[in-house]
């Protein structure tokens, strides 16, 4: 039979269009073997439509989720629907370098795929359709945006100075920690500590170096905490701490290791040699402790008792224990 010359240039502008498009097609039988492979999937995976037609799929790319794809492809087939997966689900499908201009700095080429199931005749589904979709540039600015909003989450819970929590995020965690220990009767310890004689390394060798002490103490603190623990800056030289879970021994076995180290480990600002020390007062929640303010003013009193006991110590409320 004749083909006419309209069939003929519809032919190549079909076939004209499924080497261009910028999405990867592929047609694979019951086997996985590939029947099309057009243009796009040419130039991102460096294999030939004429290499790789009619091979099984996975031998040519042993990286894929095998089970995960045949689990779909099934799927499709069997209900004669077509599947969907986004790059939030899985990133890629092919381990396919990124070549966008606008996110070249993202490890790979971001991926949404569609399955759909191809019909003979018959209504049998003997071929499926992989359509793979380069969501880089979407993606990218997605992931870059979430990053922001994350990046001024923790700006806005923590101190710029120290990167420890702020007062306003610390006292809401302290309420809720206060709220957990009324309901349960869990064992929590707060600690409230400051630098010993600050103004006196303000004046002497200037707010510089003062902020360098103080980035220094959040360092020693923040390295003896627990991932539960819950370190903020209260305020100026003075900090605070929630211990949940902790006996008084051993919040003040955590304080006095942050005391000594504190004490044996002088700032170089590259001028001067600071030593300092810090004081500490230390309070368990209690029975009779009845507002999250009181619990702070009793580790202030603690601390007060440390500063006037001669400084660079340790000192604990004295408080009745928690019921049993």
């Amino acid at each position: 039979m004749a083909i006419n010359q309209d069939d003929m240039l519809e032919f190549h502008w079909l076939m004209d269009m499924l080497e261009t498009v910028e999405v990867g097609l592929i047609v694979l039988d019951a086997e996985f073997r590939v029947h099309v492979w057009n243009g796009f999937m040419e130039n991102h995976s460096g294999v030939t439509a004429s290499r790789i037609k009619d091979q099984n799929l996975f031998d040519f790319f042993p990286d894929l989720p095998e089970p995960w794809l045949r689990r779909k492809v099934k799927s499709v087939r069997m209900l004669k629907t077509r599947a969907f997966t986004t790059w939030e689900q899985r990133p890629y499908l092919f381990h396919f370098r990124n070549t966008r201009p606008i996110t070249g700095t993202a490890p790979y080429m971001y991926q949404n795929l569609t399955i759909s199931p191809l019909t003979s005749a018959d209504g049998e589904v003997r071929m499926v359709c992989l359509m793979v979709y380069n969501v880089t540039d979407m993606a990218g600015g997605k992931l870059a945006l979430e990053q922001a909003n994350e990046q001024l989450l923790r700006l806005s819970e923590t101190d710029r100075l120290t990167g420890l929590l702020n007062r306003g995020t610390w006292e809401s965690l302290l309420q809720a920690d206060y709220e957990r220990c009324r309901r349960y009767g869990n064992d929590s310890v707060l600690v409230m500590f400051d630098i010993d004689h600050f103004k006196s390394v303000n004046d002497t060798y200037g707010h510089v170096a003062g902020d360098e002490v103080i980035r220094r103490t959040s360092d020693v603190l923040r390295s003896n905490l627990r991932h539960a623990d819950l370190a903020g800056r209260y305020g100026g030289e003075e900090f605070a701490i929630v211990l949940p879970e902790t006996t008084v021994d051993g919040a003040v076995a955590l304080c006095e290791r942050i005391r000594q180290t504190i004490e044996s480990s002088p700032v170089d600002t590259g001028t001067a040699r600071i030593r300092y020390t810090i004081s500490l007062g230390v309070a368990p929640i209690t029975d009779d402790t009845e507002t999250p303010t009181q619990w702070i003013e009793r580790a202030d009193a603690a601390l007060y008792e440390a500063k006037e006991g001669g400084r660079n110590q340790t000192c604990v409320t004295d408080v009745p224990s928690r019921a049993e």
